[in-house]
């Protein structure tokens, strides 16, 4: 493994809102001015949102509401349709999500319904149905980049699959190191790969986030935590200050009492 950046962690908030539809997050994306966001929940539904901060640090959110995702007929996705995990938003607002049960992305507008049918591949088709499209990023021109929770074999490593032009192709992989699980990615201001890992020991969740190059070279580990100190951490979203990179992570509370929404951020440094 290469040697570690740095990434100085400058706070947790826990997020709480009292809607049984809060929770179960899985993407985040933090937008220029790092104060508005949008969060995904993997049960179909999204929230937008606003930090309050204090000394650049995460004191409050105003949020809401929760909107379900709908298709193209306006309906509510059906629960088969609406393990949403991956997030990505384009320059012109559009919003795609990437889906583990039904294996594919969706293109939403900004209303939360649906502009395409599912987008899919026939590489996805040997995948798990609940351990498939986990992650999503988008470049600067557009292209996508998904890739699964699973590669199938410890040995295997993570296919990053590519939409760009309006065709399917794998341009790399990203190489399982130990027991760790691929859940979220971001492309940042950078231009690089960012790529959120986690671990469940039994007790609690640990997570690790690596960084790439757009052809799968220049790996460098940028955090990898101790057990417990964070929640199931899911989504990543990488944005800029005036100070550099910043990295906002949110945890996936799987609707359960004894877990927790948790908004963690990290300033990263050469």
């Amino acid at each position: 493994m290469p040697a570690y950046a740095d990434a100085i962690f400058l706070g947790s908030y826990e997020w709480i809102i009292a809607d049984p539809d809060f929770g179960g997050f899985s993407g985040i994306e933090v937008f220029d001015d790092g104060m508005g966001f949008v969060a995904l929940s993997d049960r179909g539904a999204m929230i937008r949102g606003k930090f309050q901060r204090q000394d650049s640090v995460i004191v409050g959110v105003e949020a809401g509401p929760i909107k379900r995702l709908r298709g193209a007929s306006s309906v509510p996705l059906d629960r088969a349709n609406s393990d949403s995990e991956g997030l990505a938003i384009a320059s012109d607002g559009l919003i795609y999500i990437s889906f583990e049960w039904m294996h594919g992305l969706r293109v939403f507008g900004a209303d939360t319904e649906s502009t395409s049918d599912l987008i899919t591949s026939t590489a996805f088709a040997g995948m798990q149905d609940n351990a498939s499209l986990e992650a999503l990023a988008i470049g600067p021109d557009g292209t996508l980049y998904t890739m699964p929770e699973r590669s199938g074999r410890a040995t295997q490593p993570f296919p990053v699959f590519r939409l760009m032009n309006g065709e399917w192709d794998v341009p790399f992989t990203i190489p399982r190191r130990g027991p760790y699980l691929l859940s979220g990615a971001d492309i940042g201001p950078d231009g690089l790969l960012y790529v959120l890992e986690r671990d469940f020991v039994g007790i609690g969740f640990r997570s690790r986030v690596r960084r790439f190059a757009l052809d799968g070279s220049s790996e460098e580990a940028i955090l990898e935590t101790s057990l417990r100190a964070h929640d199931n951490l899911e989504g990543i979203s990488i944005w800029e200050d005036t100070d550099g990179l910043r990295m906002t992570l949110i945890s996936d509370d799987n609707f359960r009492s004894f877990q927790r929404t948790e908004i963690v951020e990290y300033r990263l440094t050469e």
